[in-house]
């Protein structure tokens, strides 16, 4: 058939096409399968009339738009919402309609047209319009515009010409009503005989329902006015009705609008309703909350570009026309709109008590939201007039079971499982069925709205409808038997997770139980503010908290974690929570990892572990055994008792075979290669960790990362790669670091990635003078810091050592005192020398000479202190050259014993990289004193250990100063 420009209401009107069970009634404009109307939309069914007198000839989409909204321009997602409905009226058959992808569609099937048998003239008349008058309805005048809400108009007024009935549903107050009035209202002109707004709310007799629609008509029925008499009245006319509050006569409306449907063909009907009507052929449309600023946004631009913002700015200035937020003003409007969840009834009245009290009067006041928002307009209805009103509507409408089931919910506050739903029922009735179909009922009621959490069947109330159940729930009496049950099921939830894993003692959880445990976060954040309460239950409380523990590890909550532990102890060290020396092996177990990777306190870390050694040899457990000799040398470690973390380590390496596995043995030899290296014995510390890089083989799965909280190579990689760096290898110290930062990254690990970049490559890239690469990886460090906050502390420290070596001295100082500052007065201490070092360097340098020299002086007696040798070296050579720059003759000769002391401890390290640097100094000295040969026979031979490296920066100087004193260098 060719393209025809004649719209679809001047095609033939008398014809009936048929095609097997199928008649499409243009007369009547009726779909019908054997001989029954399907409820279809006056726009769809248009589409199907078009579609039909050019079967089975492909129409396109353009076409297609043209003959059914002519001269309009219409989206391709309006179009496909009317094809499904069309294909949705097909039910079985809906292959019939077949799509030709990018093109357009055809109906298929063999369609025969035959004259139409004559329509039968109805009683009761409407009246038409006379041509050009607009449509009759009852429409209140638009007095103000409606916000944030044209995405949702257009999508009801695609429904609302797809489909003959409509519901719009949501909970109070999410302005329903609002919504179907504004979408509709553009289209009365489609409707010939008008469009009716019937208020039902006001109704308490559900009979009622079929004569108030006739009285809002107008039309004049006699005797009982029924369904069927209202159907007889409307007849083919064409109209819309908006059945307006239909929840608490649901039933009766369900049953009229099904009638209206079947004996109407061209009446559309609308319904607002808490609750969906549940009939054939209804498209239900959940009005969404408004577009509310995500938490921790502060930018004014981006908090006003969200709808809820702009309603509460908008009726806030309609009531003073003086306001004008701040930016402050605005990140309080910020939270004021998410913890009202984006309803727009709440948020009017909101904006009506900021007008008279001020943004952070009603921001403040929103813990009891109910008290406050009790400003609603006086036009409004009763039940719109105050924030619980709204909501007592709602409430009085539920059955017994389902208001006490709604009860219990809402001690959920970060969403729940129906598993979890039927934990908190005590209630014999309330099994996994009971609770299935009592939430399935709350949803339909619009209690209860879908969690966003993906990949789980979860649901939750929203804060609002949360904090009025939460009232009820303790008006009952109910609060803590039920706040009682929901910990309980999460503290068994997590034991149950543990239970799963491969090695239950060790807490070794898969990613997908650790995720699953992550979306209860909120929950047990609610739990344990009961348990740990007035009125709650000790023990519960600790075992809820040790079972949560290794998911707020993994996920980084540690200030979280540790806060809760301590509360936990506490009541364990009162006596007051039943004893159970298992749980308390892994909760002490959990804290001191919680102090290594927060506080750093080597003595709460130190004391932890005791107590975990202590509970492992009452329990004879061989696991925790072995975790408490790797945490008695991690505390010692922290508290920079080296030679008692020595001494732990030669413990853990030497364990008789019975009572280890080979790899734990090596991870024994790796701490011990790390303390001495610690303890500046460079070559020992190289044999052992070339030692465990040899023979370690990591167990199945994550269970080392999980006993010892880095991956092993990862972690030894990086000490060894300073390691040679300061034995003299720098080109095999990076392919060392390099490697292990891919390892790092593909496993995921924070620790393991934090490791690699601050104890090796990061140091080793400054020392080298290779800059650019370690801004490189400084810029990682600080985007890592957006999901890891240690990393920024790393990252401030190491981006102020770069700029100061750099010559950009005042942004060195400003970020690495930052950093500082920041830094653990314990844990990784023997860094901090390094730091200390850089410090003086840029203090100097700014002229700053008296606290840089006290700067010196404090690391070295650190260093002198705790025995940590490692940078010592260093840092005298560093005092020397202060010394040197002073220009002081008298200081000459304390130079030079300083010089001579940081070659004595480079060479008894076997360092031979700062030997080199030190030598350089020195052989620059003498040079200047006149004594070249001395000069070059100092330098020559340590320059010539070399095998590698000549592109560094100390190399590149040293080989400068060799030629100038005459050396030969090949």
């Amino acid at each position: 058939m060719a393209p025809s420009n004649r719209s679809v209401s001047q095609a033939p009107a008398n014809l009936v096409y048929a095609c097997g069970q199928w008649e499409i009634d243009l007369g009547r404009r009726e779909l019908r399968s054997r001989g029954i109307s399907l409820p279809l939309g006056g726009r769809a069914f248009e589409i199907i009339t078009v579609l039909v007198q050019s079967a089975p000839e492909l129409v396109t989409k353009d076409r297609l738009m043209d003959r059914v909204w002519p001269g309009a321009i219409v989206s391709e997602g309006t179009l496909h919402v009317h094809i499904s409905a069309v294909r949705k009226a097909l039910g079985s058959d809906r292959a019939l309609l077949k799509t030709t992808s990018g093109r357009g569609y055809r109906l298929l099937g063999n369609w025969t047209a035959q004259p139409a048998e004559e329509a039968t003239e109805l009683v009761h008349s409407l009246g038409r319009r006379p041509s050009g008058t607009p449509p009759a309805n009852n429409f209140p005048p638009l007095i103000t515009q409606l916000v944030g809400r044209a995405e949702a108009g257009q999508s009801v007024r695609d429904l609302v010409s797809a489909y003959r009935v409509v519901t719009l549903t949501g909970p109070g107050g999410i302005g329903k009503t609002s919504l179907a009035i504004e979408a509709t209202r553009s289209l009365l002109p489609d409707f010939e005989d008008g469009g009716w707004i019937v208020e039902l709310a006001s109704l308490s007799d559900p009979d009622l329902v079929p004569s108030t629609i006739a009285a809002t008509l107008g039309l004049k029925l006699g005797g009982d006015i029924s369904t069927d008499s209202l159907a007889r009245a409307i007849g083919g006319k064409h109209i819309l009705l908006v059945l307006d509050n239909s929840e608490h006569v649901i039933d009766a409306v369900a049953n009229l609008a099904e009638s209206l449907t079947r004996s109407c063909a061209r009446t559309t009907i609308v319904a607002t309703s808490r609750e969906v009507l549940r009939i054939n052929g209804e498209s239900v449309y959940r009005v969404p909350p408004l577009d509310v600023p995500a938490p921790g946004q502060a930018a004014p631009d981006f908090i006003l570009d969200h709808s809820a913002v702009e309603l509460f700015v908008t009726r806030t200035k309609a009531l003073n026309a003086g306001f004008s937020p701040s930016a402050d003003d605005l990140v309080s409007i910020a939270t004021i709109c998410r913890r009202l969840d984006g309803i727009p009834l709440a948020i009017e009245f909101a904006a009506v008590r900021a007008g008279v009290l001020g943004v952070e009067l009603v921001a403040a006041g929103l813990r009891d939201r109910f008290a406050l928002l009790t400003a609603g307009r006086r036009t409004a209805l009763p039940r719109h007039r105050t924030l619980r009103a709204t909501l007592d509507w709602s409430h009085d409408l539920l059955s017994d079971a389902e208001r006490r089931l709604l009860r219990r919910l809402a001690v959920f506050s970060g969403g729940f499982t129906i598993e979890a739903a039927a934990a908190v029922m005590t209630h014999a009735e309330f099994d996994v069925a009971a609770a299935t179909d009592g939430i399935a009922n709350l949803i339909s009621k619009s209690w209860i709205v879908l969690s966003g959490t993906q990949g789980a069947a979860r649901w939750q109330l929203l804060e609002t409808t949360r904090a009025y159940a939460i009232e009820k729930l303790v008006e009952h009496g109910e609060a803590d038997a039920a706040f009682h049950d929901h910990a309980a099921h999460f503290r068994d939830l997590f034991n149950m997770l543990r239970s799963g894993a491969r090695s239950p003692s060790s807490n070794e959880l898969s990613k997908g139980d650790l995720a699953r445990g992550f979306r209860e976060i909120d929950n047990v954040r609610a739990a344990l503010d009961w348990a740990y309460g007035d009125g709650g239950d000790p023990t519960l409380a600790v075992d809820l908290t040790e079972a949560v523990a290794p998911v707020w590890i993994h996920h980084l909550l540690i200030d979280e974690c540790r806060e809760r532990l301590e509360q936990a102890v506490s009541l364990i060290d009162k006596a007051a929570a039943r004893r159970d020396s298992g749980r308390n092996l892994r909760l002490f177990s959990a804290l001191a990892v919680a102090h290594m990777q927060s506080t750093g306190d080597g003595s709460k870390i130190d004391g932890a572990w005791s107590r975990v050694a202590e509970l492992a040899e009452e329990l004879d457990d061989p696991e925790y055994r072995l975790k408490a000799l790797w945490g008695l040398w991690i505390g010692r470690y922290f508290n920079r008792d080296y030679r008692g973390a020595l001494q732990a380590a030669v413990r853990l390496a030497s364990l008789p075979d019975e009572a280890v596995e080979p790899a734990d043995r090596f991870v024994g030899e790796r701490i011990v290669g790390v303390t001495l290296h610690i303890l500046g014995d460079q070559v020992r510390a190289r044999s052992h960790i070339e030692n465990m890089l040899r023979g370690y083989v990591a167990p199945p799965g994550r269970l080392h990362l999980e006993r010892y909280q880095f991956d092993q190579r990862v972690a030894a990689g990086a000490f060894y790669s300073k390691i040679l760096w300061l034995l003299g290898f720098p080109d095999q110290s990076m392919t060392v670091g390099n490697r292990a930062l891919d390892d790092a990254i593909e496993l995921g690990d924070d620790f393991s990635l934090l490791s690699i970049v601050a104890f090796g490559l990061c140091p080793v890239a400054l020392e080298r003078g290779d800059f650019e690469f370690a801004n490189e990886l400084i810029s990682r460090m600080f985007k890592w810091a957006e999901t890891f906050r240690p990393m920024r502390v790393w990252g401030q420290c190491y981006a102020g050592v770069s700029a100061i070596r750099s010559n950009d001295t005042i942004q060195g100082l400003s970020l690495l005192r930052e950093g500082l500052n920041g830094f653990a007065t314990s844990g990784y201490q023997s860094q901090y020398l390094f730091f200390l070092g850089s410090l003086a360097t840029g203090l100097f340098s700014s002229g700053n000479q008296d606290e840089a020299l006290a700067t010196l002086e404090k690391a070295l007696d650190q260093s002198e202190r705790d025995e940590d040798r490692w940078y010592v070296a260093e840092l005298l050579r560093i005092k020397g050259e202060f010394f040197l720059r002073l220009n002081e003759p008298r200081l000459t000769l304390s130079a030079e014993a300083l010089f001579s002391s940081s070659l004595g401890w480079a060479r008894k390290q076997g360092a031979v990289s700062l030997e080199l640097r030190t030598a350089t100094g020195l052989a620059r000295l003498r040079q200047q004193q006149g004594r070249e040969d001395e000069a070059r026979e100092l330098l020559e031979p340590i320059y010539l250990r070399f095998t590698e490296g000549y592109a560094t920066k100390d190399l590149i100087e040293a080989a400068s100063l060799l030629k100038s004193l005459g050396a030969i260098l090949v």
